[in-house]
């Protein structure tokens, strides 16, 4: 079990690394409530049928985290956050297909 961001140090997130809802709370020092409206807003699909049995990987993790940056330190709302994620990750694809 991770208890904290600094027990991350070294551990590759991919698809294959998991975390519960508790744990990403943890991770990302976020309440379940925003992690579920992060949900709700589909940003990250988690595995599972309930929040107590949601599964979240290594890259939903990432997603997350930088949702919450761009909500704390910009003042987007989650709707706009949600774009300038897009927005950010096809700025990326278009990077790593042209380089």
């Amino acid at each position: 079990m991770i208890t904290k961001s600094s027990d991350l140090a070294g551990m590759v997130l991919d698809e294959q690394v998991e975390f519960t809802l508790l744990e990403l709370c943890r991770l990302c020092d976020a309440r379940a409530r925003h992690i579920a409206e992060i949900v709700d807003e589909g940003i990250v699909q988690p595995a599972g049928t309930t929040p107590m049995r949601w599964r979240f990987t290594g890259v939903m993790m990432k997603r997350i985290q930088i949702v919450l940056r761009l909500e704390r330190d910009l003042e987007i709302n989650l709707p706009g956050a949600a774009m300038v994620l897009e927005l950010l990750e096809e700025m990326d694809y278009l990077r790593h297909r042209e380089g």
